[in-house]
């Protein structure tokens, strides 16, 4: 019985020599990651919800890599040698998923599956070496992708920390203050004055602590959940600007016209929050404008201010996660923008931002005017609610 397989074997080996049998391991690509993204979006928590780019990832490099690594005479080890493709992978699914370390691992379980799968269904033996080599990258691959993974994790929990106890700190030192010459019997005169400082630092500690839970909840790349319903944009905008007002009058002018749609109130009043919180930081106590329209079923906002202008390489960056430059009086934890970003993203639309000399900074919101069919179904309420 051995004698016969061995001549199997050896009439397989001339049939399809190892040139041919690489060719046709490479030919398997397509089929495996076909059926790799059917069986994760069926079975792996929250990989349904990824896009087709986001979800594949960096899986052909790795398929790439794994059939030259079962290509005899070809230097690659595993999967894994001389590449960061699980690396980066962790990174990824760390940036732009809201996946834990077990979904993780549990996609390159399911890719070992489908590989094997579909080397089965294209008569392709699997030998106890390539079955080797196949479970070394595998495993290989899962620790690189963890490992970058929490890392990852943990520099986010790290900077937040920092965030929270820089920022966090200035606020408290002043209600802190306050309270205490307070209780010192401070004359009536001043405990109108004292109050109002512990009332308005005490909101920024409220607005701080509501960014947090924001920066925790989402990650870059992923929407944020909308509760969409019909308004006009611009009594918000002229309301957010009245706000502005209030500690510095005739700062901020809006201007435009009414434009009725589906949004999101509560994001789009946070985001525009953020970025005239932005322009008062930046803007050299220069005036701050708002500007509303609508153009080919699209809403723009306009937020422009004076100052200093933006250098180049400073509006690559500008919208990148908790990263701050030290430009301004006042301190920022560098989620405002990404966050306004991600408003923006998750109504379909975009931001720009768009700085000069001689003309100021503008930043430009743009969204469509009936965002429903560009927000997850999930995320739409059903009428009257």
């Amino acid at each position: 019985m051995k004698l016969g397989t061995d001549h199997h074997a050896d009439h397989q080996a001339r049939a399809h020599p190892p040139l041919a049998r690489a060719q046709r391991l490479f030919a398997m690509r397509d089929a495996v990651l076909t059926a790799w993204e059917q069986q994760v979006r069926a079975s792996v928590r929250g990989a349904d919800q990824l896009l087709t780019p986001i979800l594949i990832n960096t899986l052909p490099a790795f398929f790439d890599n794994l059939a030259e690594a079962l290509t005899p005479g070809h230097p690659r080890e595993n999967a894994t040698s001389d590449s960061n493709v699980p690396a980066v992978h962790g990174n990824e699914r760390a940036r732009m998923t809201n996946y834990g370390p077990e979904q993780v691992i549990q996609e390159y379980q399911i890719f070992r599956d489908c590989f094997a799968a579909v080397a089965h269904e294209s008569h392709i033996t699997l030998r106890s070496k390539d079955w080797r080599i196949i479970n070394e990258s595998i495993d290989m691959g899962i620790r690189e992708s963890i490992r970058e993974f929490t890392t990852m994790h943990e520099g986010f929990r790290r900077r937040i920390a920092a965030g929270l106890s820089h920022d966090m700190r200035n606020p408290l030192a002043v209600i802190c203050t306050s309270a205490q010459l307070l209780q010192r019997q401070t004359a009536p005169d001043k405990v109108a004055a004292l109050a109002q400082k512990i009332a308005e630092h005490g909101k920024r500690l409220d607005s701080m602590i509501e960014e947090l839970l924001d920066t925790l909840s989402y990650h870059r790349g992923q929407q944020l959940p909308l509760s969409l319903r019909q308004f006009d944009i611009l009594p918000l905008a002229q309301a957010v600007a009245s706000q502005v007002n209030l500690q510095h009058p005739g700062k901020c002018i809006v201007s435009g016209q009414s434009v009725t749609g589906w949004w999101c109130e509560n994001s789009l009043r946070r985001a525009l929050e953020n970025l005239l919180g932005n322009a008062i930081k930046y803007g050299d106590d220069e005036p701050i404008s708002v500007a509303v329209e609508a153009t080919h079923e699209r809403l723009i906002i306009t937020v422009h201010n004076g100052g200093r202008a933006i250098s180049p390489d400073q509006s690559a960056r500008i919208f990148e996660y908790l990263r701050r430059e030290n430009l301004g009086p006042a301190p920022g934890w560098g989620i405002g923008l990404p966050y306004v970003q991600n408003v923006a993203e998750s109504h379909g639309g975009s931001i720009a931002v768009d700085s000069s000399p001689e003309t100021g900074t503008s930043f430009i919101f743009d969204i469509p005017v009936d965002c429903r069919p560009f927000v997850q179904p999930g995320d739409v309420p059903k009428s009257g609610t």
